[in-house]
């Protein structure tokens, strides 16, 4: 083991016992709070106060440099519970790709198509391993965790194409995966977000099966990003911030004339009607927040069942269970899962 990966082990050593103690010694461990800031839970206001400290991206910084940071980062802010899940390292449409079986759910079983979070530039199936076997093992799911192709290496649309084949793919070979192929969700978080939504909708415009239903954890969905309350508010001093979200764009859609279009800025698609039952999860303290849920409005506008919950989380609490609240979130978007994905509820894929 590297001196790095050791620093990392004994760091995130550290962090979980700090977060075992209970909220009113977080509380004060947090310190004095903004007004802003008064919706958060306790653990959620000190891992803000935490990862403000630290430093996830630096503009000079190569994408390789950040996404090994990356990797140590959530190494320590995930909890390492021993789950009763098993995960088998598949080839999705060509790309590598984690399955994860929840232990006593007989196939055929639903399937949700996870796409990672990380600005399309960091992150993988591994970086999110702790989270999908929790959504695995709480909704009673299959999850099917799909690495695609990063930026800048692959910039725009590279994400977007494999996310849209990983699902086709997961739907011709639902049997093989152990899946009904009648409930076959998409989702994911931040970038995964966007990456779902864009599926369902160019799922709908090619005439293809659709997903059963979306899981859309904080959302980008509008690149062209007017200045909403919520990045002005949030862009800076807490976990994903301005000048972050600006690094992963320049790298991930470098074309200023494709950031209006659909595959990038789902939102900003001319018609949004027929597309699957979503839920979108946002959290209080994150400057896309409102984009969210301003996705979430105009998908009722156009006619789409649709549900929305605002956490008292940060950005990337899906990816932070060694928070108490953190799991509890988790365990509420598990909950949405699972009632969707029942048989006979929701859209079942099918030709749109």
């Amino acid at each position: 083991m590297s001196r790095t990966a050791i620093q990392g082990a004994v760091a995130g050593a550290v962090v979980r016992a700090l977060f075992s103690l209970p909220d009113p010694v977080l509380d004060v461990l947090g310190g004095r709070r903004p007004g802003e800031a008064a919706g958060l839970a306790p653990d959620a206001w000190l891992l803000a106060k935490l990862g403000s400290a630290g430093r996830t991206v630096d503009q000079t910084d190569p994408p390789a440099v950040v996404r090994e940071r990356f990797v140590l980062e959530t190494a320590m802010v995930q909890a390492r519970a021993q789950l009763p899940v098993a995960a088998e390292e598949r080839t999705c449409a060509d790309l590598p790709a984690r399955l994860y079986v929840p232990q006593g759910v007989p196939a055929p079983a639903p399937l949700l198509v996870y796409y990672h979070g990380g600005g399309w530039v960091i992150g993988s199936s591994a970086t999110h391993d702790a989270s999908c076997r929790l959504l695995a093992h709480e909704a009673r799911v299959r999850v099917l965790s799909v690495d695609y192709r990063l930026a800048p290496e692959h910039p725009w649309p590279a994400a977007a194409e494999d996310a849209h084949r990983a699902f086709t793919w997961a739907v011709e070979h639902a049997r093989e995966l152990g899946a009904d192929p009648e409930r076959i969700a998409v989702g994911g978080d931040s970038a995964g977000g966007n990456l779902a939504a864009v599926v369902a909708r160019r799922a709908r415009d090619a005439g293809g099966p659709l997903p059963a239903f979306q899981l859309l954890i904080y959302p980008a969905t509008d690149f062209s990003r007017p200045r909403r309350a919520s990045h002005q508010t949030y862009g800076a001093g807490y976990l994903l911030t301005t000048e972050r979200m600006d690094w992963f764009e320049e790298h991930y859609v470098p074309a200023p004339a494709d950031k209006t279009h659909p595959d990038a800025s789902p939102q900003l698609a001319d018609d949004l009607a027929g597309l699957p039952p979503a839920h979108i999860a946002t959290a209080e303290a994150d400057p896309l927040r409102d984009e969210g849920e301003a996705y979430a409005e105009a998908l009722r506008r156009a006619g789409v069942t649709v549900s929305v919950r605002r956490h008292p989380h940060l950005h990337g609490f899906f990816n932070m269970t060694v928070s108490r609240s953190a799991r509890n979130g988790v365990s509420h978007l598990a909950g949405v899962l699972q009632h969707a994905l029942r048989a006979g509820e929701g859209r079942t894929a099918r030709s749109g």
